[in-house]
């Protein structure tokens, strides 16, 4: 039997360990090397299950290490790279870090692929965010970037980095750009998670402005599902975007979380805003809905319920985790 070969990065985070776990748990012929730095977003516990497999290896190690990164590339089938800095209220505080990660570290990869691996396929993590406000309609593949943050600018950057490749060097690279994910293991500092553990400590739940900021919301094990889809059947310099066509409000999501847990909304307090806030994402996923057959297997009351029961059984997980920006947040202009 021939293994698939694959190498994971950044896959101690959020959606890359939902997707290792479940990639593993439905291939017995695959071979995954997780590549992780273990920074702030990573979680060693997101693994645990996992740790013992003879099919599963991990690597501490930053994407930005070009003798690391070629080495890892030169045996693999593909390459799925979630590493990133992701945090928006982060990035507004410390744009550099999100430009060696987000930017320096996918220039990394490309060029590990391009001079020890030109075969292999590179499936690029991106964001919805890339396209900024979506004031009205939904942003398609071919629509201009225009991102409002560092976070944001940083994954643009990147992207244009991945097609210019594919053009150039011809290297099978695709880009997926996914809406808000939420569902277990999400680091508490995301509106889900940070929502539900407050609650949980009945604390009040901090919403940016007047809470109408709209996202499209996303089970993770349905990206996950689109990714593995992307990873197989995508085409070369192809970017696919993914959404549930889901779309809500912050404070309309919150208040679902709170009626879920049996709680009030007058635990809500509004805080200010933080600058360059987009009003609202909104993606066309039809490209891979028509292409390639994808399709969200849950709904969002089905999502938050799974996921608020995590969180209730999982405070071993999260406790540790749950530092001052969680349990005691603050306006974004006191984190600079």
């Amino acid at each position: 039997m021939r293994f698939m070969r694959i190498l994971v990065t950044g896959g101690m985070g959020f959606i890359g360990s939902n997707f290792i776990r479940r990639y593993l748990d439905r291939h017995e012929d695959a071979q995954v090397v997780n590549v992780d730095a273990l920074k702030y977003g990573s979680n060693t516990e997101n693994m645990r299950e996992v740790e013992n497999d003879g099919r599963y290896s991990f690597v501490q190690g930053n994407i930005s290490d070009r003798s690391l990164v070629s080495r890892l590339v030169r045996d693999v089938d593909v390459v799925v790279n979630f590493a990133a800095e992701t945090h928006v209220d982060r990035s507004i505080s410390d744009p550099a870090s999100f430009f060696e990660s987000n930017v320096k570290g996918v220039f990394t990869v490309l060029e590990a692929l391009r001079k020890n691996n030109s075969d292999a396929k590179l499936v690029q993590i991106s964001t919805d965010e890339v396209y900024g406000d979506a004031l009205e309609g939904s942003f398609t593949e071919t629509d201009p970037l225009r991102p409002s943050s560092p976070y944001s600018a940083s994954k643009a950057a990147s992207d244009v980095f991945v097609l210019a490749y594919a053009r150039t060097y011809g290297l099978h690279a695709m880009i997926t750009r996914c809406t808000n994910n939420y569902g277990p293991s999400q680091f508490p500092e995301k509106l889900v998670p940070k929502t539900i553990i407050r609650a949980l400590m009945h604390l009040l739940i901090p919403v940016y402005g007047t809470g109408k900021n709209v996202r499209d919301w996303i089970y993770v094990q349905d990206h996950c599902k689109a990714i593995e889809m992307v990873m197989d059947s995508g085409s070369p310099g192809e970017i696919y975007n993914i959404s549930s066509g889901q779309e809500m409000t912050n404070l309309e999501v919150v208040g679902k979380i709170l009626d879920c847990m049996g709680e009030d909304e007058s635990a809500i307090e509004f805080v200010e805003d933080r600058p360059g806030h987009d009003l609202r994402y909104s993606l066309d996923s039809s490209k891979i809905r028509n292409e390639l057959g994808w399709r969200p297997d849950h709904g969002f009351k089905e999502g938050i319920e799974e996921t608020v029961g995590w969180y209730i059984e999982n405070g071993i997980w999260w406790r540790p985790l749950a530092d001052d920006r969680v349990l005691h947040p603050t306006p974004w202009k006191l984190e600079w």
